[in-house]
């Protein structure tokens, strides 16, 4: 085997990298501590130990293609757990590391999973481990909380290499990725050993990642994004950089220093904000005008964020604003948009280097085609669309249409070259009591635009106007600490002016109700990749929406 071009699928791609470059260090992991406990694998000891762990889940005599789970951040365990279970000829079932007891028995009983690998979970595996069904044999990897499972490490110690792997037909099921669950029951995503390898490759034609690139893997490797990312380095032989903990992220991005970064928006915000904490956004612009100054100012910038060896810089999940893209922009850091979901192992679109146009997700990938229904909603026929919805026959046969095409459940148009804007969620529209359907999605992205923000939710079904439920992003709850309440108040006010006045008549709000609650995944507000649950928003603030209308008042802070 010349190259990962000739493989047939990722487990191929990991094995010629083990032939041919046995001692090239391919996986930093941090162990706690900092710069002083890191861990690193060969190409040779990474696949040597998940042919290990391959031995072990042959001697336990599941049936052939089994489901087995994976719980844990990211971590250089999950991806070698991950290797193991194929090599043994099972399917990997990743579960966010941030669900619900209920949606963790849910998951491991619809994919009859036979084993949990658990691996970093602290502080949320005490209430996680709840939905672990009774009997259910468990794995912890090194870095797990405390716990009385089976260790990784004994296992290695116990079991030699696997040398005959399986065999991975490319249609057969490679994983089941379940969907976060934003209204009702996840469903589980099946993607075939073909789909994952053709996601990779196709991307890496214009990405053109290789062996000398670096990555930090801290996005949850149970979204398919981050998969599609980890088969990208499988292909590429590039190393992989994992991070300790949120509190260390900035170091531990530092110590990458990657070569290729993915990110979604509000990460994107907040080094800015980060940047413009220590200096003034006046003071850089101005530097950043001096031909002279402005090449060392970009410099230094990046490279306090860790990204001054980027040049592949990727943006997802959500839209990111213009003034984003084009600040990064100046800085010599071109940000690349893309669309994808769970359903096409997130290959769809992709923006090529000179093509970003802001508030579009580029251009289909290679071998992706795309086309726009007659009701606005977008339709895509990947390489990497999934198998279907396990167990779900009837709600898969509904996500095609008769020639092939994946409905996105999106809204979109196009652009000249052939570019997509999304537009809205058919599924999201309502009707206010002016019969006026509105998109909540574009508004709510505009609003998020702003620092002051951190989550918004757009609502108004059967009122006059909408209305914007917004939780405060950390830089506004201290200013609202410190006695700025009143200053904050103008300053969303104004924001809100500035929101309607680029929206239409019928789509412009009412007010900002202001929460007290604070939205996250682990609450149930939010999905593991942070979206909004917009239906557990609906059940939380519309039985307070009419007394919030009779207020009058352009801002309004909740109390009940």
């Amino acid at each position: 085997m010349k190259s990962t071009a000739d493989c047939k699928n990722l487990l191929e791609c990991a094995i010629h990298w083990e032939a041919t470059a046995p001692d090239r260090i391919c996986m930093t992991q941090p162990m706690g501590g900092g710069d002083t406990n890191i861990n690193t694998w060969t190409w040779s000891e990474m696949v040597g130990e998940a042919r290990q762990i391959a031995s072990y889940l042959k001697s336990l005599d599941l049936a052939e293609r089994s489901c087995i789970a994976l719980c844990s951040k990211n971590c250089a365990y999950w991806g070698m757990a991950d290797l193991a279970i194929g090599m043994a000829g099972h399917i990997s079932v990743p579960i966010y590391p941030v669900l619900t007891k209920d949606i963790v028995t849910y998951i491991l009983e619809h994919s009859e999973a036979r084993l949990l690998f658990v691996g970093k979970l602290d502080p949320v595996w005490d209430e996680m481990k709840k939905g672990v069904p009774d009997g259910m044999k468990v794995v912890a990897f090194p870095l797990a909380p405390e716990n009385e499972y089976e260790q990784w490490n004994d296992i290695i110690a116990r079991y030699d290499p696997l040398m005959e792997i399986a065999d991975c037909p490319p249609d057969e099921t490679a994983t089941i990725i379940y969907t976060s669950g934003s209204t009702g029951k996840p469903k589980g995503v099946m993607i075939s050993f073909e789909a994952m390898y053709k996601g990779g490759k196709g991307l890496n034609t214009f990405v053109k990642l290789h062996t000398g690139d670096r990555a930090l893997s801290y996005l949850p490797l149970a979204h398919a994004m981050e998969r599609l990312g980890q088969a990208i380095g499988l292909l590429s032989g590039c190393e992989v950089f994992y991070m300790e903990s949120l509190d260390t992220f900035l170091q531990d991005l530092k110590r990458a220093r990657p070569t290729v970064f993915a990110s979604v928006p509000r990460l994107w915000l907040n080094f800015q904000l980060g940047v413009f904490e220590k200096v003034p956004p006046e003071k850089i612009d101005r530097l950043l005008r001096i031909p002279i100054i402005s090449g060392i100012v970009k410099k230094k910038i990046l490279k306090q964020l860790g990204l001054d060896k980027v040049r592949v810089a990727s943006s997802g999940s959500a839209p990111i604003p213009k003034e984003i893209i084009d600040w990064y922009r100046r800085l010599g850091l071109e940000l690349l948009e893309g669309y994808g979901m769970t359903e096409n192992f997130a290959y769809s679109h992709a923006s090529r280097p000179g093509e970003v146009r802001p508030g579009y997700v580029g251009r289909p990938c290679p071998g992706v085609e795309q086309k726009i229904d007659q009701n606005g909603e977008i339709l895509v026929k990947s390489p990497c669309n999934m198998k279907g919805y396990y167990k779900m026959p009837e709600l898969t046969a509904k996500a095609f249409t008769e020639d092939g095409f994946l409905r996105t459940g999106d809204l979109g148009e196009l652009d000249e070259m052939g570019r997509l804007k999304i537009t809205g969620r058919i599924k999201e529209l309502f009707k206010t009591s002016k019969g006026e359907y509105v998109a909540p999605t574009p508004i709510e992205n505009r609003i998020l635009n702003h620092y002051l923000v951190e989550a918004c939710y757009v609502a108004g079904e059967g009122f006059h106007q909408p209305h914007c439920v917004v939780m405060l992003s950390e830089a506004a709850t201290q200013e609202a600490s410190k006695g700025n309440r009143h200053s904050l108040e103008n300053k969303l006010a104004e924001l809100l002016e500035q929101i309607n006045g680029r929206l239409p008549p019928f789509e412009q709000l009412s007010f900002f109700a202001v929460t007290k609650d604070v939205w996250s995944a682990e609450n149930g507000f939010l999905t593991p990749t942070f979206k909004i649950k917009r239906k557990v928003l609906e059940e939380t603030y519309s039985p307070l929406a009419e007394k919030w209308y009779a207020m009058n008042k352009p801002i309004i802070w909740q109390t009940a």
